[in-house]
Formats: C-alpha cells, structure tokens, sequence
C-alpha cells in the first residue's frame, strides 16, 4: 500500500494567497479572464497592456469582488515601456513570481499578398513583445524561486504551433517559436526551480478574430462558429490557474485545449 500523502489542490480563494502575478495582454479576453480569476484565488495581479482605461475598469471590478489587482500601461513592443513597468511592479507590489506572456495579435493573410507590416507586427508583438516580458521578469522570477517560492512563466501559445491552416504561415511560425522556446526555457529555468508552461489553444472567443481583415479566413470563423463552441477566455484562465496552483515541483510544461468538435 502507498502511504505516501499527495498535497490536495484547493480551488478556493485562498489557493494562490501570496503570489504575486504580472498578465500581459490584460484589457481583454485570455488576459482579462486570468487575471480575474488569479486575483479571486488569492494572487496580487499587475494587470499590463496598452489601453489603460480597460484595465482601470477591470482593477474596479476584481476589488470591488475583494481581489487585489493594480493597471500598468505597457506597449510590450517598446523596451523602454517594459523596463520601467517592471520597476514600477516591483517598487509597487516587491517580487513576482507568476507572469502570464499573453499579449499578441492574429493577422492571417495569403503570403502572396506581401502584407509585410502585418508581418512585422505579428513577429514584433507576439515574438520580440514576448521576449522583451521574459527578459525583464526571469532573473526576478529566479530570485523568487532562490528564496523558496513558487515560480512561473506561463507562455501563452496557440494550436496554430502544431497545425498548418490556409493564411496562417506568418502567425503560426510566431507561435511555433513560442512553444520552442518555452521547451529550451524550462531547460535552463528548471534546474532553478522556474516552471515553464506553454498553453496552446484551439479557437477561442477573444479580440484577436476582430482584427481579421482576410476573407477566407472571415469566411472560416463565421462557418465554425456554427458547427462547434467556442472556447471563452474563462476556460483558458481555468486551466493557467490550475497549472500555477499545482505543488511547486510539479510542472505542466504543454497544455493543449480544443474545443471539442474542432479537429
């Protein structure tokens, strides 16, 4: 008989009390829903993105539900806006030790169309914005780890990692070198006790089918939306939360979520 007790997973409020949480991307969809549903487990959240405005009422509405959660304007695709957003979470809030790399953008086109600015803004926002988040947040993220804490980096990928879809050679490479890059970061950062997670969605309701100017791929929405239901930004919030609620020596490294008719 295994007398081995395992740590139960609470999913109370109090179940991620003490952590401190950085979300990217947080005026909206995937990025809003986690960073309300962190800050209802317990979490102090430093909400990120560009539209202030959005992120001040999403601050009035996690306190006056009792969770704690403070907005930073941040253009991830500027390092100046990076670094001094990070400073101000530290003066503000002292040592994160969760970041959700959310922030990106969709602009699905046929690469004969030569859509190059879409192109730079899709590598800019959702590689160079991602890695500009990883470098200002790891070494703090390593010093929470040194001091005992639990520790993660959550990358938020896509299933267009893995899949090939008409339209989507550019966005899909940008994810592809996401999910490649969380595997070569959880090699460096685990021996450091830094998890390294990447969730990698299927469709999911959010902002990003908003910015689709391409007609095949308008198309491709309205017709699934008809045959399957969506994922909500809620699932996904689900599942970063359970991740990063885990012991601290458990990593859930690759998180793939579909819906259940999307194939």
């Amino acid at each position: 008989m295994n007398t081995n007790s395992y740590p139960s997973i609470t999913l109370s409020s109090e179940q991620l009390s003490g952590r401190i949480a950085v979300v990217t991307g947080a005026s909206s969809g995937i990025g809003a829903a986690t960073g309300k549903l962190l800050a209802m487990r317990g979490a102090k959240v430093a909400l990120m993105a560009r539209r202030k405005n959005l992120l001040d009422q999403l601050v009035t509405e996690i306190t006056a539900s009792g969770g704690a959660a403070f907005a930073f304007e941040v253009d991830v695709t500027n390092q100046a806006s990076v670094d001094v957003a990070a400073q101000a979470v530290a003066d503000k809030l002292g040592v994160v030790n969760l970041v959700v790399n959310n922030a990106g953008i969709m602009l699905p086109a046929p690469i004969v169309e030569g859509r190059t600015e879409d192109w730079v803004r899709m590598i800019d926002l959702n590689v160079t914005g991602a890695m500009r988040v990883i470098g200002a947040f790891v070494p703090v993220l390593i010093q929470a780890a040194g001091d005992g804490q639990p520790a993660d980096l959550v990358n938020i990928s896509s299933i267009a990692a893995q899949y090939v879809f008409p339209s989507f050679a550019v966005y899909s490479a940008t994810k592809a070198a996401i999910s490649h890059l969380s595997r070569h970061l959880r090699m460096e950062l685990g021996p450091k006790d830094v998890r390294v997670s990447m969730i990698e969605p299927g469709i999911v309701a959010t902002e990003l089918q908003s910015h689709v100017t391409d007609p095949g791929t308008l198309d491709w929405l309205v017709s699934s939306k008809k045959t399957m239901d969506w994922l909500q930004p809620e699932d996904i919030a689900e599942a970063i939360t359970f991740a990063v609620g885990l012991p601290k020596h458990v990593n859930l490294q690759q998180v793939t979520i579909m819906p259940t008719r999307q194939v």
